[in-house]
């Protein structure tokens, strides 16, 4: 990973349009270890959760998505998915990164897609709508489950609006199992290019 844009953040903080544009080129927000300085940062490639037939997921969840446990919902509870993104032993989700998000979510760019068990929201994934792409920031569940059928959903939310891709930012072995492969950064640059001219609507 490379640091990127330098101290951008400082000179337009809150700047709204600065932000999306900054991820509109490829880079994206995160506070240090201590979860105090945040800046600008990029990578040499990114991790993308196909759109198309390459999605794939454990027959076990199948299961779990045919039982319909869960209920889904868009934006119900913005700050408390932010929160339980946030709510791990280290994290680069700072209280100053929080309340951009909030701006970003007031602007109608970030969104919550929650997974609900009752009143209770068991998981839900935060990202970016950027033109016709989707940049997935982090996600959380306090239920078992309930944060990979959001993802399902989600997934099928993103075809049915036709956006163009699906940025989960870096690779783990959870996202493998959903078919996630990584591209370079100037393929990565041309997924944007594209988004960019094909904006799309996740509500």
């Amino acid at each position: 990973m490379n640091m990127g844009m330098g101290g951008a953040i400082e000179r337009a903080r809150y700047d709204i349009p600065a932000i999306v544009d900054g991820y509109a080129r490829g880079f994206f927000l995160m506070a240090d270890e201590e979860g105090k300085d945040l800046g600008w940062y990029s990578s040499r490639q990114r991790t993308l959760i196909p759109l198309d037939d390459r999605f794939r997921y454990p027959r076990s969840l199948r299961r779990v998505l045919n039982q319909g446990r869960f209920a889904i919902a868009i934006n119900r509870a913005f700050r408390s998915v932010v929160e339980g993104c946030a709510a791990r032993e280290t994290t680069w989700i700072s209280d100053e990164l929080k309340e951009i998000y909030w701006e970003l979510h007031c602007a109608g760019f970030a969104h919550s897609f929650e997974a609900w068990d009752g009143d209770e929201l068991a998981g839900g994934i935060l990202g970016l709508t950027i033109g016709g792409g989707f940049v997935g920031e982090s996600m959380f569940y306090r239920v078992p489950d309930a944060s990979k059928v959001a993802l399902v959903k989600l997934v099928e939310r993103l075809r049915d609006r036709g956006f163009c891709f699906f940025d989960a930012q870096m690779m783990n072995p959870h996202l493998e199992r959903f078919g996630a492969y990584v591209v370079r950064s100037r393929d990565y640059d041309t997924l944007l290019r594209d988004a960019r001219a094909n904006p799309r609507t996740l509500v």
